[in-house]
C-alpha cells in the first residue's frame, strides 16, 4: 500500500499539473486526512462543541456573532401565510395558529418563534439541534394538543454505534432501516453534563423518527451529525482572546508602578536590614512635594505603549474570523467606523443572500414545514379547526408561504421609492412587495380598506396632497378640464420643486 502511494506521488510529481496535489518541500507538512466527516465528528465532535459553548459563554466576539446570526436568520420569526382560497377559513386558521404559537414550547419559556431563534443559535454553536414533537391530551387545555421540546446535540451520544435488537444499524445515535431511512433516535434521558438532573447517567430511550425533527446544515455528502459553524474560527478566537488578556494585563501591571526610588548602596551589603531600614513604597498625590534622603533619585515609570501594530493586527485577525463565520465584520466586532455606506451595503447584500438560502433550505424545510403539518393534522383531528375534505385534499390545504422578518436598510426612503417604481413599471407585484416585508397581502388590503372606510366616516384624510382617492387614478371630466384649462397663478404658493 505504501509503495503504491509513493509510486503515485512520484508519478504526480513527474506529470505535474495541480500544485495542490504535489508533495514537494512547500507542502511536505500538509498531511490532510482522508477520513470521512462522520469519523472526524465522532472523534472530535464533543470537544468542538464544548469549546464552541465555552467561547459563547466567555468571548464577546463569539457571543456577538451568535446573536447576530440568530437575529438575521429568524428575527421576530419566520411566519406562515396559508394559501387557503376560502378567506374566512384562512383567517380562522391564522388566528388559531397565532394562539397556539404562545403554547408551543413544552418548557413554557418562549413561543414558537422564540424556539426558531433558539434553534438558529444551537445550529450555529453545535451544528445541530433536535426538536421532539410532543402530542398532548385534550384535557391539557391547549388550543391544539401539541407542544415542542428542544434537545441539545449532547443528548444524542455520538458514540452510540452498533446494531439494534431488530437488526437495524445504529450510527452516532441514529437508527437506520435496511434501505437507509432514519427510523429512530436513541436519546439520553438526562444531559451528560448536567449534575443537577437526578436521572440515571447514561440511560437512553428510543424515540421514533416521526416524533423527532433534526435541524442540521450538513457540509458534506453523507454527513449524519452537525459541526459547529464556529469550528473554523475557534482557534483564532481563543488565541486572540488570550492575546488581548495578556496585553491588558501587561498594561495594568505597568501602570501600577508610577515611579522608582534609587537609593545609594549600603556600607555593608551583607548585613540584614532592620524593619526601619526596609524600603517602603511612597504614596503620592497630585501636587505633592516629596523630600528624598541624600543620595536618592527618582525615576518616573514609563510603561511601553501597545504600539502602532496592535489595532491593525487585531483588525486583520477579526477579518479572518469574520470570513470563517460568514458574519460581516461590523456585525462581529460592532465596529461601524471602518466601512463606508457603499461597502457596508455590498457586505450586507452578500450576507443576506446566504441568510436567505439558509432560512429556506434549513429552517423552513426542516423545522417550520414539519411542525406546521403536524399542527394542522392535530388541529383538524381535535376539532379545533373544521376543514371539510382535509384528508382528501391535505397537500393543497397544507400549502403556505413562510415569510421571514423584513430586513431594513440604512436609507429606507430610497428603497421605498425604488420599490414603488418597480411596482408601477410592472416589474413587481404589490403582493410580492408586501410578502417581502413579512406580511400577508390579503390581510393588509383588508386593513387598508377598513381604515379608508373609517376615515370617510369620520371625515379624515391622511393621504398626501394630489394622491388619487383609494389608490385609483381618477379620470378627468370635461368640467375638470374646463376648470383647469387656464389656472389663475396669482397669489398661488410656489412649491419646493418650482422654487428649485
Amino acid at each position: 500500500m505504501g509503495g503504491g502511494m509513493n509510486w503515485r506521488q512520484r508519478l504526480g510529481a513527474f506529470i505535474g499539473g495541480f500544485d495542490a496535489g504535489q508533495h514537494h518541500r512547500r507542502l511536505r507538512g500538509f498531511q490532510a486526512t482522508r477520513a470521512h466527516v462522520n469519523a472526524l465528528i465522532a472523534a472530535s465532535g464533543p470537544d468542538i462543541t464544548a469549546r464552541a459553548r465555552w467561547l459563547v459563554r466567555n468571548n464577546g466576539y463569539a457571543v456577538n456573532a451568535v446573536e447576530s446570526w440568530a437575529a438575521n436568520t429568524v428575527g421576530d420569526g419566520i411566519k406562515p401565510i396559508s394559501k387557503l382560497a376560502d378567506a374566512s377559513r384562512k383567517e380562522e386558521l391564522q388566528r388559531l395558529w397565532l394562539a397556539w404559537t404562545d403554547e408551543a414550547d413544552a418548557e413554557g419559556l418562549t413561543d414558537f418563534y422564540g424556539l426558531q431563534r433558539r434553534a438558529a443559535r444551537e445550529v450555529f454553536i453545535a451544528g445541530e439541534v433536535f426538536i421532539r414533537i410532543r402530542p398532548r391530551r385534550a384535557e391539557d387545555g391547549l388550543t391544539v394538543p401539541l407542544q415542542l421540546q428542544m434537545l441539545p446535540s449532547e443528548m444524542l451520544p455520538l458514540h452510540e454505534t452498533g446494531v439494534a435488537r431488530n437488526g437495524n444499524a445504529i450510527r452516532q445515535g441514529i437508527e437506520f432501516d435496511r434501505i437507509g431511512r432514519r427510523v429512530a433516535y436513541h436519546f439520553l434521558r438526562r444531559h451528560p453534563g448536567d449534575s443537577t438532573d437526578p436521572g440515571l447517567s447514561g440511560e437512553s430511550v428510543r424515540v421514533p423518527a416521526s416524533e423527532v425533527i433534526h435541524v442540521i446544515d450538513p457540509v458534506e455528502g453523507g454527513q449524519l451529525r452537525g459541526v459547529a459553524k464556529l469550528a473554523p474560527a475557534i482557534v483564532k478566537l481563543f488565541l486572540l482572546d488570550q492575546y488581548d488578556d495578556a496585553e491588558l494585563d501587561r498594561k495594568k501591571v505597568a501602570a501600577m508602578y508610577a515611579m522608582f526610588v534609587t537609593s545609594p548602596a549600603p556600607e555593608n551589603p551583607l548585613a540584614p536590614l532592620d524593619d526601619e531600614e526596609m524600603p517602603a513604597g511612597v504614596e503620592i498625590s497630585p501636587g505633592q512635594i516629596v523630600r528624598l534622603d541624600p543620595g536618592e533619585d527618582v525615576t518616573v515609570g514609563q510603561p511601553a505603549d501597545s504600539g502602532a501594530t496592535y489595532e491593525p493586527f487585531q483588525y486583520r485577525t477579526l477579518l479572518q474570523i469574520s470570513a470563517a463565520l460568514g458574519i460581516p465584520y461590523p456585525y462581529l466586532a460592532n465596529d461601524m467606523v471602518k466601512g463606508n455606506f457603499s461597502n457596508s451595503r455590498l457586505a450586507l447584500i452578500e450576507f443576506r443572500r446566504r441568510v436567505s438560502a439558509w432560512q429556506h433550505s434549513v429552517m423552513v424545510y426542516q423545522l417550520c414545514r414539519p411542525v406546521y403539518a403536524r399542527w394542522l393534522d392535530l388541529a383538524v383531528l381535535s376539532g379545533a379547526l373544521p376543514l371539510p375534505g382535509y384528508e382528501a385534499d391535505r397537500p393543497r390545504m397544507l400549502a403556505a408561504d413562510w415569510l421571514p422578518t423584513k430586513w431594513d436598510w440604512v436609507d429606507p426612503l430610497k428603497d421605498a421609492n425604488a420599490e414603488i417604481a418597480q411596482i408601477e413599471a410592472g416589474l413587481k407585484s404589490r403582493t410580492q412587495a408586501i410578502a417581502e416585508r413579512g406580511y400577508d397581502a390579503e390581510q393588509v388590503d383588508r386593513e387598508v380598506a377598513a381604515e379608508r372606510e373609517r376615515e370617510r366616516a369620520l371625515g379624515l384624510d391622511f393621504r398626501r396632497p394630489g394622491s388619487p382617492a383609494q389608490g385609483v387614478q381618477a379620470v378627468p371630466t370635461a368640467e375638470d378640464n374646463a376648470e383647469t384649462q387656464e389656472p389663475d397663478t396669482e397669489d398661488q404658493p410656489i412649491t419646493a420643486q418650482e422654487e428649485g
